[in-house]
């Protein structure tokens, strides 16, 4: 039985707050030059070089690369043979998002109640996610997603009749209205089947996988293709000015379903997908 104390988690929860907004990942900004020497339009050219200059002004002088540091997302793969002591890991993660949000001057997003609106000003409560692993890890990755792409999500039960061209009329719909809200190039998760709160969390997990891999599923990872293919085809492009690049990726995510249903979720995020992970 490995022992971690909540002071590890704490310091680790604080800086990846800090880090996950401060620095794009490589895979990101790879795929943002790529698409900003393959575009032939001017102005689209010339937004994906100044998100590239933006990346690197908030690398080169530590601050963050949006004004908006989003509401704190945690996904904790807890290992089986992990045992925490010191207290308790939700208050943890919670204490390592304040102080994180606190020491790297992040904004303080999160509100106390959805209808009264008071701030709770140090941007807790976090959104965590636990998975029970096998093993003697504890994996911790920060994901904080601002509301210009979140809100421009969406979720549908669809029926099992609907088949796989009502999922991606879905899918595409949902990207077409989103318009140039959720500061394209967007990444897009997607989550197919389980339940109605199942594939919500797989379209959001799908957005923490590297954009440079597909779907290990030859089906899915072809589907993935395709989907970026039409989605760029909308003609959105960068911050919405027209272009060839609306989407970097598609992620796609699928679990088991009732014989009756096929949930789908949509879960768009920014061009800057911001994600940062340990395990201790």
């Amino acid at each position: 039985m490995k022992e971690v104390h909540i002071s590890e988690i704490i310091r680790a929860v604080k800086d990846l707050c800090i880090s996950s907004n401060y620095y794009l990942s490589s895979d990101i900004k790879n795929r943002l030059t790529e698409a900003r020497d393959d575009e032939s339009w001017s102005i689209a050219k010339d937004i994906l070089e100044k998100i590239i200059q933006n990346a690197d002004i908030a690398k080169n002088e530590n601050v963050p690369m949006c004004q908006d540091t989003g509401m704190a997302c945690v996904f904790v793969d807890l290992g089986q043979d992990v045992h925490i002591v010191g207290g308790s890991l939700e208050d943890a993660i919670n204490e390592g998002v304040r102080l994180g949000y606190e020491d790297g001057y992040l904004r303080k997003s999160v509100v106390k109640d959805p209808i009264h609106r008071v701030n709770t000003k140090d941007n807790t409560p976090a959104v965590i996610t636990y998975n029970i692993v096998q093993g003697d890890k504890l994996k911790i990755t920060v994901a904080p997603k601002g509301f210009g792409s979140e809100n421009m999500s969406a979720l549908k039960m669809l029926k099992p009749s609907d088949g796989i061209e009502g999922v991606k009329e879905f899918i595409i719909e949902t990207v077409k209205k989103a318009g140039p809200n959720p500061c394209p190039p967007i990444v897009v998760g997607i989550g197919i089947g389980g339940t109605f709160d199942k594939v919500a969390s797989l379209a959001k997990r799908a957005l923490l996988r590297n954009v440079d891999k597909r779907n290990t599923d030859p089906y899915y990872a072809e589907l993935e293709k395709e989907l970026l293919q039409k989605i760029n085809n909308l003609g959105i492009g960068p911050q919405g000015f027209g272009g060839k690049t609306t989407g970097l990726a598609v992620n796609i995510e699928v679990y088991p379903t009732h014989i009756a249903g096929l949930p789908v979720a949509v879960n768009i995020n920014c061009h800057a997908t911001r994600h940062a992970e340990i395990e201790l």
